[in-house]
């Protein structure tokens, strides 16, 4: 087990590998290995990767995995204002807690758990897609008409590839990329990870300001204990959510978000820098792993991706998932079980004691930290697929990143739109075909279409806006009165309806099962813009749509504030040098040349930070078993690696 949570400590530091890399590169050593020590070991990387993966997520404004997004919201802005080991202690206690609630949760339920997970049928499964849906209403922020058009732009890029009723290609426009769709690691970095270090890198300062440690961990365990039921039913909605296959841990963490911005009611300061907004997610995703354990042992229906590696690992060790695991294998069972509750434990223990050292990299310039982050994002969105298209989608998103986040538009509404897309469309698909409309009567549905009605009427009085407050009812958006002010934000919300016209458009093209998801959406989407773009251009000054953080940002008018393009030029330089000469070789020379130009780094600091980085980039390869992108230049001089 120690070894298993070591591997999965690292891998989860490492932004967008996440617990499908860390149990594959497990996978050789269990051959003749004891049964139990094997599972134990892998359950050992699967508890503490959704505790690990916080640090990034804190420190850096990265994702560590699909589960750690939601974490970013609260745990970035604590981190900038020097309360990175506050975040991070409340984070790992919060992760153990949620990890123990739900191994308690298994083993109460693991024999009661099989007839009501065979309850939810595809119309129950549709009715829970569209209940995670529902969030959007607390996370559209300051416009409901940004938020519902983000979460229509997150729907369509979420429906981009196969059609699941037809088969159909939609919105492809000829790239062979776009056949498989846009992968979740592309997207999660490409609108979270690059923004921030686009918007870091141009304020020319450390991640932290003044003290980076701010009040030690023991505030962070003083704010669980004062916070423990809100964690406790944060943990108790992961299990369930966990328990329920194709759901999983992207977009738990939203759906506790939610839950903790709806019914927290003293102080809230979500977005800006709320512990709760740490804590709520954080129990929530190790919870997670529990409920998804469920349905992988018990009928071995993997409750995630990683779930699906793990019951690979069972399938080689010779163990045979369902029934017999709460029978005559109800011994392995239960070991699983308290594996799952030691491991997390000792995970949120060794990360405490690493949270004091790491929250330091806070306090060192953001110029120097940038290279390293740029060069781990690349690599990561490369995993997805294996091709340099993946560089250009992770550059391409980027830029609508900044700009969504520059004109007030709620990412996370996008988030939860993609990553809901394919499961609402396949559970609706499969529920006309199965029941016709009749199963809106069924009274599963009926249940969770009260609890989604519930969750839309609460989220709209609690909606918070781009700096984290709730939206007030009156208009006092800040604004500069002017039309000609207006003028980009008004350019950017035609582009998007644009981009809707053009799913309506190609969704035509479809047979009718093919093109009513992505035309319905479009529809909504275009409604919604239909509302949003008079706003932006008639509204009187202070209307909740205008928003422009060029114009009325915190970072206005203060001296040695760069180019908002800047970042993006540089994410964009090693793109172009990778598809020239391969990504090592690009590597190697992007490195000085940031170093020197943009951070003025000495000789030796660079030859230092270049050689460790390139190192580390090729350990972290060669362990993983990943490839580089390779350039034109590389397949014309048939290089060796590390050089192709």
């Amino acid at each position: 087990m120690l070894l298993g949570v070591s591997v999965g400590l690292v891998i989860g530091v490492i932004p967008g590998l996440g617990g499908i890399a860390g149990l594959s590169l497990l996978m050789p050593f269990l051959y003749g290995m004891d049964e139990i020590a094997a599972l134990a070991m892998l359950i050992g990387l699967v508890a503490v990767i959704p505790t690990s993966d916080t640090f990034s997520s804190v420190l850096m404004g990265i994702p560590g995995s699909s589960a750690s997004q939601a974490t970013v919201l609260d745990g970035f802005p604590l981190a900038r204002q020097g309360q990175a080991a506050r975040a991070l202690s409340a984070a790992f206690i919060s992760s153990m807690a949620g990890g123990i609630f739900g191994a308690v949760v298994l083993t109460g339920f693991v024999v009661i758990a099989r007839p009501i997970i065979l309850s939810f049928a595809s119309a129950e499964l549709f009715m829970l897609a569209l209940f995670g849906l529902s969030m959007v209403a607390v996370l559209a922020g300051r416009s409901l008409a940004k938020g519902l058009a983000a979460c229509c732009i997150g729907l369509i890029i979420g429906s981009i590839g196969g059609a699941p009723a037809t088969g159909e290609f939609r919105m492809i426009f000829g790239s062979e990329y776009l056949y498989d769709g846009i992968p979740l690691v592309i997207v999660g970095l490409g609108f979270f990870a690059i923004p921030e270090i686009a918007d870091l890198l141009r304020k020319n300062s450390a991640i932290a300001s003044g003290n980076a440690l701010g009040s030690g961990w023991f505030d962070g365990l003083r704010d669980w204990w004062h916070n423990i039921w809100l964690s406790a039913r944060c943990a108790g909605l992961g299990c369930i959510i966990g328990a329920i296959p194709g759901l999983g841990g992207s977009v738990v963490d939203w759906i506790a978000y939610g839950h903790a911005v709806q019914t927290v009611k003293k102080d809230p300061q979500f977005g800006k820098g709320d512990i709760r907004g740490v804590i709520a997610p954080e129990s929530a995703n190790n919870a997670m792993q529990g409920g998804a354990l469920l349905p992988t042992m018990l009928f071995g229906i993997p409750g995630s991706g990683a779930m699906a590696v793990f019951l690979g690992g069972m399938v080689l060790l010779g163990i045979q998932p369902g029934p017999s695991m709460v029978g005559a294998d109800l011994n392995i069972t239960y070991s699983v079980i308290w594996s799952l509750a030691l491991a997390n434990v000792m995970g949120a223990g060794i990360c405490l004691a690493l949270a004091i050292p790491i929250s330091k990299l806070t306090q060192i310039p953001f110029q120097r930290l940038a290279p390293f982050m740029i060069v781990l994002i690349c690599f990561a969105a490369f995993q997805a697929t294996r091709s340099l298209a993946d560089l250009v989608a992770l550059l391409s998103l980027g830029v609508l990143g900044v700009l969504m986040k520059r004109f007030g538009w709620p990412r996370p509404a996008l988030l939860i739109g993609y990553v809901l897309a394919p499961q609402a469309e396949t559970y609706f698909y499969q529920a006309l075909q199965f029941n016709g409309w009749s199963f809106l009567g069924r009274p599963g549905v009926i249940v969770i279409g009260l609890m989604t009605v519930a969750s839309v009427v609460f989220g709209l009085r609690n909606r918070v806006d781009e700096h984290g407050h709730v939206v007030p009812n009156e208009d006092d958006a800040p604004d500069v009165p002017t039309f000609k002010a207006h003028l980009p934000q008004i350019g950017f919300a035609v582009a998007m309806a644009g981009l809707m016209a053009l799913a309506l458009i190609d969704s035509l093209e479809h047979d009718f099962l093919g093109k009513i998801f992505p035309l319905s959406v479009s529809i909504i989407g275009l409604v919604m813009l239909a509302v949003l773009i008079p706003q932006l251009a008639r509204g009187k000054p202070g209307h909740h749509a205008h928003f422009d953080a060029e114009l009325t940002g915190d970072h206005v008018g203060q001296a040695g504030i760069g180019n908002l393009w800047g970042g993006l030029a540089w994410i964009a330089g090693l793109v172009g040098l990778t598809a020239l000469v391969g990504f090592y070789a690009a590597l190697l020379i992007f490195f000085p040349i940031f170093l020197i130009q943009r951070a003025k780094a000495g000789p030796i600091a660079v030859a230092v930070m270049t050689a460790g980085a390139a190192g580390f980039i090729l350990v972290l390869a060669w362990a993983l078993s990943l490839n580089f992108p390779s350039g034109v230049l590389q397949d014309v001089l048939d290089l060796p690696w590390p050089f192709r």
